[in-house]
């Protein structure tokens, strides 16, 4: 069996039939959603859609996508959730997630300070009973997208 067979995030990038908190953004070479599992509304997740293990292995296009959405996203994310911060985390090691994926993640100024930094993936893998509805993440997911629309109209020109 090949690594794509056995890749949950290849597995999704195939469906067409993606809800709105699968398909945040859908270029040439990523994909943007919100990430399942988690009790902190806007957690979000950057993935290739094509099966990729490491970032030396991204093409030259794909590389170039990444930077202005990353951008956008943590732009968006802030804009959306009113988070103070964002953080950025790529692992890409639990089985069946070692398809290249990055974490961005709000960061509330009244976040536990138990749960900043690092620790902050104690809010991933949540008991099913506190993670996010997927009403609510279907909701973020449509308020970051059409803020993404207005910034991809705008990437490349300065800001004034």
């Amino acid at each position: 069996m090949a690594d794509e067979d056995a890749c949950f995030s290849c597995g999704h990038n195939e469906r067409p039939d993606l809800p709105p908190r699968e398909r945040i953004y859908v270029g040439p070479g990523w994909r943007v959603a919100h990430a399942f599992g988690t009790a902190l509304p806007g957690w979000l997740v950057l993935l290739p859609r094509r099966h990729v293990t490491a970032l030396d292995e991204l093409t030259a296009a794909e590389a170039e996508e990444l930077g202005p959405l990353l951008q956008a996203v943590t732009g968006a994310l802030r804009e959306v959730t009113g988070c103070d911060k964002t953080y950025v985390a790529l692992f890409a090691e639990a089985e069946g997630f070692a398809h290249v994926h990055f974490h961005v993640i709000p960061r509330h100024g009244d976040l536990d300070l138990e749960l900043r930094g690092p620790r902050v993936f104690g809010l991933l893998g949540a008991d099913p009973a506190r993670s996010v509805p997927d009403a609510v993440m279907d909701e973020i997911a449509l308020r970051i997208a059409a803020s993404l629309t207005v910034r991809r109209e705008t990437a490349g020109r300065p800001r004034t």
